[in-house]
């Protein structure tokens, strides 16, 4: 029979899920870039979530993380975005989690996410939620993803191998 509950946590992944959690909202506040290119590094903390916590963990933060930042900001909530948030989510563990982190593995789930839930997923939100025509948006998108997607490809292979991430990772995991 699968197992289909939530993995447990001890007291110290609680701590470290809540504090990436806060961490998060605190860096979607800031970007670098003008209205065609902006660029966050929330995506960091996504990809450490997943890695660490598993798909399940992982997808919940997202949904959560995205709920409470648009209550934040007073923007309108679109539960597109949500959905979007969750499965970015579920792509970096899918290909992180209990996996050596390595530059295929890093790259493919960039790529999927760029694709998929970037370009393709959440090009189609705007166009929902601002009546605005999909396969004008779509180019200028997928040019955006073509610049931002190695940055990001490089910045997460990065900090998923440096020496205080892999050691947190193992008090974690102990």
């Amino acid at each position: 029979m699968a197992k289909t509950q939530l993995p447990k946590l001890d007291t110290l992944s609680m701590v470290t899920m809540g504090l990436l959690m806060a961490l998060q909202l605190v860096i979607s506040r800031f970007s670098i870039g003008n209205n065609f290119i902006k660029f966050s590094f929330t995506f960091l903390i996504v990809a450490l979530l997943a890695k660490w916590f598993g798909p399940w963990w992982g997808m919940m933060t997202a949904a959560v993380v995205d709920v409470v930042g648009t209550l934040m900001t007073g923007g309108p909530f679109f539960l597109g975005f949500t959905v979007s948030a969750i499965l970015g989510s579920l792509i970096y563990a899918l290909f992180l989690y209990k996996q050596p982190v390595s530059w295929g593995r890093i790259t493919l789930a960039s790529v999927i996410i760029a694709v998929v839930v970037n370009a393709f997923l959440n090009t189609l939100w705007v166009t929902i939620m601002y009546r605005t025509p999909f396969w004008s948006l779509l180019p200028l998108r997928v040019i955006k993803q073509l610049i931002v997607t190695p940055i990001q490809i490089v910045l997460v292979y990065g900090l998923l191998k440096s020496r205080v991430v892999q050691t947190i990772q193992e008090r974690l995991n102990r």
